[in-house]
């Protein structure tokens, strides 16, 4: 792993790495409305259940989204404090980078 990475939680690489994905985005974009069963998700981004499945379960296993079942439905939201984990994450950016001249390589021989 390069040294700028080492001190960088694996869980901030998982979530972004899980993010990283358009269909997942899309997803994400489409949670944030509100709770939706996988039928209603498969419907509105005109995917199969097994292609949504797989992205779904990388979601989860990155803790973005939460489901639950309810009957024989497993209905998926967004965790809000895995979001919120992840804009601080980011805005340690824009808080601790002070804006600095753009440096120029020395120029070749």
């Amino acid at each position: 792993m390069p040294k700028v990475l080492e001190n960088i939680s694996t869980d901030i690489v998982s979530t972004l790495k899980a993010l990283s994905e358009p269909l997942r985005i899309d997803v994400i974009e489409l949670l944030r409305e509100q709770e939706m069963c996988v039928c209603d998700l498969c419907d509105r981004l005109d995917v199969t259940q097994s292609k949504l499945s797989f992205h779904l379960k990388t979601l989860r296993t990155a803790g973005i989204v939460r489901s639950r079942q309810e009957g024989r439905w497993i209905y998926y939201r967004l965790n809000l404090s895995k979001l919120v984990e992840l804009e601080e994450y980011l805005a340690e950016f824009r808080r601790y980078s002070p804006r600095l001249p753009a440096r120029t390589c020395p120029p070749e021989d």
